[in-house]
């Protein structure tokens, strides 16, 4: 089971996401909650939040700290903003959970965690979350992810439609090893991760592997080092909201918004070169990239479940 499977244009052909009929309407194209940033990072937020529309889905909300609530519902004008109580250092408090897992019942799929403060109340709010959530795919980044293997056992209620998406340093606080033992054995220490999560598991990195709990392992390598740059992980994580929202299953939505995001990566490297390009640049290339990889070749009937 070393092995892993590499992420190309073919696969992906193989694996076609849920198309929306000509004339459904928003709702039915899917629903998102991004629960995300803070005052010292609202853009985190945002960033996700376009992410996850760039992606197909029809519907976006966006969840976060009060006094940043209102400038966020002026950049993004697309989206419902819901201003949420906040702690003392501008994160979103803990009782915000119950009123957020209530919204949260018609969506599609909920992200957890980009741009939240790094503590213990985001852990707490991530725990309620965990606990009233029951329904929509769930996508767990950054702050989110602290303290998930006390509370595996919460994490198990959603097992077949999670997905975590830790870089090194945040899988070495999540197992409790050194980041050199993630850098030397990513893979190993994703699939030890989707083993005792449940979760699908993309690890990031020069070489990103997305691994499921049975140990099924995928790889992106063709990315650019432009693309480690600030607020790059929340677009990634917006991306696979915003699939999963669209009901592309979570192994479905990893590999899709890996591929999607390390390729408009590539495009911009093309236009301006290895590096400068920003993050927020990423998601006017998402649609062109995705529409291309629409049709299967040929025009044949594919299988809507990724090649063994």
């Amino acid at each position: 089971m070393s092995g892993a499977m590499d992420i190309t244009e073919a696969l992906l052909r193989g694996m076609p996401l849920p198309r929306p009929d000509e004339d459904g309407d928003k709702d039915r194209r899917g629903q998102v909650m991004v629960v995300a940033g803070s005052v010292e990072v609202p853009g985190a937020a945002l960033l996700a939040g376009i992410a996850a529309l760039r992606a197909g889905a029809g519907k976006l909300q966006m969840a976060t700290a009060r006094s940043v609530a209102v400038p966020l519902g002026l950049a993004v004008p697309e989206a419902l903003v819901i201003g949420l109580p906040e702690t003392p250092d501008g994160g979103i408090a803990p009782e915000a959970g119950a009123e957020l897992a209530r919204r949260a019942r018609r969506c599609g799929a909920v992200l957890v965690g980009p741009g939240m403060t790094n503590g213990a109340e985001s852990a707490a709010l991530t725990g309620v979350l965990l606990d009233r959530l029951d329904g929509p795919a769930l996508v767990l980044d950054a702050a989110a992810l602290r303290g998930l293997t006390d509370s595996r056992e919460r994490l198990h209620r959603h097992a077949g439609r999670a997905v975590i998406t830790p870089h090194a340093g945040e899988m070495a606080s999540l197992l409790g090893i050194e980041r050199e033992a993630v850098a030397a054995d990513p893979r190993g220490t994703a699939r030890r991760a989707a083993a005792l999560l449940q979760v699908v598991v993309v690890m990031k990195g020069p070489c990103t592997e997305i691994v499921t709990p049975q140990g099924e392992a995928w790889r992106y390598s063709g990315g650019t080092v432009g693309l480690a740059t600030s607020g790059s992980g929340d677009t990634l994580a917006g991306l696979v909201a915003g699939l999963l929202a669209r009901g592309a299953t979570p192994l479905q939505a990893a590999v899709w918004a890996v591929h999607l995001h390390g390729e408009a990566g590539n495009r911009l490297t093309r236009r301006h070169g290895p590096l400068g390009f920003l993050a927020r640049e990423l998601l006017a290339e998402v649609p062109g990239i995705m529409a291309a990889l629409s049709d299967p070749v040929g025009g044949e009937a594919v299988s809507s479940e990724p090649p063994r």
